[in-house]
Parts: C-alpha cells; structure tokens; sequence
C-alpha cells in the first residue's frame, strides 16, 4: 500500500498555538474560509461594534449602522444617520422634546 493513500475529510482545523496569532479569542471573530489549496483556514475578524443608542434615553438608534470605522468611511453620510437635527445622537422622540423645549424658553 505504498501508493495508494486515502484522503480523509478533517473537520478540525490547524492553527497554530492555542488560538493561533491573538492572545484571546474573546475580542476576534473566526472565519472559517477555504483557501485555493482545498485546506480550510480559520482567518479572525474583529467584531463588530454595539448599537448606536440615544444621548437622551439610552434606546437604540434606528438608522444608524453597525460597522467598524474603515466600513463606516466609505458609507456616504446620509447612509450614516438619519436625515433629521441631531439624527444619529438622539432618537426622534428626544428630539421633538428638546426642539420644543428650545422654543418654549425662547
């Protein structure tokens, strides 16, 4: 049986060390992605962000993307924040209250 050898399908993947290059993978994402060779290789992103949230209540801000700032430049700015004062910093409920606020002490 010197010339003849059965492929086996490994579902593990080599990496080396004990999470490969990064000290914890706590802060990094594994990929599992399969490279020309045919062997599959784990590559780690890094993850992404948390919601955006109000500066007035805390809630999560609708219209804002969840993206790391390399993505984030290249998105134009109206795919940023909503198109409305103070979109991106507060939810359009704060909003109405502080405009309405700003008039009353006028």
């Amino acid at each position: 049986m010197v010339g003849t050898q059965r492929k086996t399908k490994h579902t593990k993947v080599a990496r080396g060390g004990r999470f490969g290059r990064f000290k914890s993978r706590r802060s990094k994402r594994m990929i599992f992605t399969k490279v020309p060779g045919g062997r599959t290789v784990v590559h780690f992103k890094k993850k992404k962000p948390g919601k955006a949230k109000c500066g007035g209540c805390g809630k999560i801000l609708p219209g804002v993307p969840r993206e790391r700032p390399y993505k984030m430049k290249n998105l134009s700015k109206t795919k940023k924040r909503p198109e409305r004062p103070f979109g991106g910093n507060l939810c359009s409920q704060c909003m109405r209250k502080k405009i309405i606020a700003g008039v009353r002490n006028v």
